[in-house]
């Protein structure tokens, strides 16, 4: 195939990404009908067809599989090298990309961020609030933000956070008309405030120990939310009760605002880690991120 006919490559590669012409698109800065055209006319040269497409999605065919797992990885590692190249320079520039819940992302990375973004003037840094766990390589991003229990032997990863507790709680207003739960079974009984991940296609069971004892409590309630802070808002307007992290609920429990529940059930998880893939090399502004971001860095 001509080199120039690699951009028809690039565009296949897009569209199988993000199963989205009109997202491909946008990401490749053309038209919807270049884009198009531009996967017509590769077929046309391969004599096979690479896309299925109907109105609501499009999918590679068996033959567009193939040829996807032999040039992707030569794109990424091309892409990678420019990457590493371009580092090169004396000052750490380029672009990272990080994906998080919004929690990670809040506590961690950004207020460092704020810190040093001014000091390098040429990095260029995305936050991408996530509760999907996204592969991030398949997702292309730099980094990802998880809790030491949910990472990988794959992966690289540093420390970023301590350990910490999630708090059940709830208003006031709530327990006006309620009885204090007194073990984990009286959560049946009991408006709780549930999330939904992604991940699991299903809503989140609360997490609780008690010494050895381990709890996962499926709880119902009338409010479902995908979202960590919307969870935390509902509770203090009295909807039901919540299990978030303890560092959301603290200034609101010393304001009254919220009171405790089932306090020696609180249960600690691994504190936050900054991972990344052992399949490319970090580059110069990536180190910047992970020395700035690491656990027992002096500020």
């Amino acid at each position: 195939m001509p080199r120039e006919n690699y951009s028809e490559l690039l565009a296949l590669i897009s569209v199988a990404r993000e199963r989205s012409f009109t997202r491909a698109a946008a990401k490749l800065g053309m038209s919807q009908s270049m884009l198009s055209l531009t996967i017509r006319k590769l077929e046309a040269r391969l004599g096979v067809r690479l896309l299925t497409r109907t109105t609501r999605s499009v999918s590679v065919t068996e033959a567009g599989e193939r040829l996807l797992r032999v040039t992707i990885p030569r794109f990424d590692s091309i892409e990678s090298e420019l990457k590493s190249v371009a580092e090169l320079r004396d000052v750490p520039a380029g672009n990272i990309r990080i994906t998080a819940t919004d929690h990670a992302i809040d506590t961690l990375p950004w207020p460092k961020l704020s810190e040093i973004l001014p000091t390098y003037p040429q990095i260029n840094v995305e936050l991408s609030i996530d509760y999907m766990l996204t592969d991030i390589v398949q997702g292309r991003y730099d980094f990802g933000v998880r809790l030491g229990d949910e990472l990988t032997q794959d992966i690289s990863a540093v420390r970023i956070g301590p350990d910490f507790r999630f708090a059940l709680v709830g208003a006031p207003s709530y327990f006006a008309s309620r009885p204090m739960p007194t073990k984990p079974e009286d959560l049946l009984n009991h408006d709780c405030i549930n999330l939904r991940l992604p991940t699991r296609g299903n809503l989140y069971a609360w997490e609780l120990k008690n010494g050895y004892r381990e709890i996962n409590a499926k709880v119902n309630g009338r409010l479902v939310f995908n979202g960590i802070y919307q969870i935390l808002n509902a509770a203090l307007s009295g909807c039901g009760l919540a299990y978030i992290p303890e560092d959301l609920a603290r200034p609101h429990l010393a304001a009254g605002r919220l009171v405790p529940a089932l306090k020696t059930w609180w249960r600690k998880f691994p504190g936050y880690h900054l991972y990344y893939s052992n399949q490319w090399e970090t580059t110069r502004a990536m180190q910047v991120l992970i020395e700035s971001l690491r656990i027992g860095k002096r500020g």
